[in-house]
């Protein structure tokens, strides 16, 4: 049995994008002294949500984060978001899992994660996965989640407790931007775009969710579109 300890540290996996932001800030709102961790991985955006994770992390006033460097995806393809010689789809969501999944990423960056946490003494990840409005990604659903934990549990130090966090997973895209709004989230400083870096193109599959979150939450998109 793993003893249960006190602590406020969290480590925050913040991709620059709109839920892992607010579930960073959900972690900051509980007393949690944030360690924000990002990846980046060769997606076609990686400059945009790099820069947005520094801002973010100023807003949030971080003091410890971990920016990594994985050129592993890159060489295994497979997904729109890391091979441009895979075309982004722009036509509404695909059936079955979309060309725009990272195979086996969020276990990846949970795995990763799970070192960091260790070794800074943090209790709890954080990740903005969203299992009922988002991509139809595998790794996003909740109970893959919880084995994830489990196994992490199993495979750390005795006295290693850690709880994965998932506070929006079961919320739809405009609940995200209603909760986001009430915390006074700087939804202006997040990017949610595939494939654009200075405007968001409005018509890849993370932006159609985007937007129909602002449209259903009666309320507009703080950045700016193609």
């Amino acid at each position: 049995m793993k003893k249960n300890t006190i602590n406020k540290k969290a480590v925050c996996i913040m991709s620059g994008g709109m839920d892992s932001t607010l579930s960073a800030y959900l972690m900051e709102k509980q007393g949690y002294e944030i360690i924000a961790v990002h990846f980046n991985y060769d997606q076609r955006t990686q400059k945009k949500e790099l820069e947005c994770f520094h801002n973010i992390c100023d807003s949030l006033n971080v003091k410890e984060k971990y920016v990594l460097d994985l050129d592993f995806f890159k060489h295994l393809g497979a997904s729109a978001l890391t091979d441009k010689n895979l075309d982004i789809p722009v036509n509404g969501v695909e059936e079955g899992v979309p060309i725009t999944y990272v195979p086996f990423r969020n276990g990846i960056f949970l795995s990763m994660a799970a070192a960091i946490a260790e070794k800074e003494g943090a209790s709890v990840i954080s990740i903005g996965v969203v299992q009922e409005d988002s991509s139809g990604y595998p790794d996003c659903r909740e109970e893959y989640v919880n084995s994830m934990q489990n196994a992490i549990n199993l495979g750390t130090k005795d006295e290693t407790d850690i709880t994965i966090d998932m506070p929006l997973v079961h919320l739809l895209k405009s609940q995200i931007v209603e909760k986001s709004l009430e915390l006074s989230v700087p939804l202006s400083l997040t990017w949610s775009c595939y494939q654009s870096e200075e405007k968001a193109c409005g018509v890849c599959d993370s932006c159609r969710l985007r937007l129909n979150g602002f449209l259903q939450a009666g309320v507009e998109d703080p950045i700016e579109y193609e």
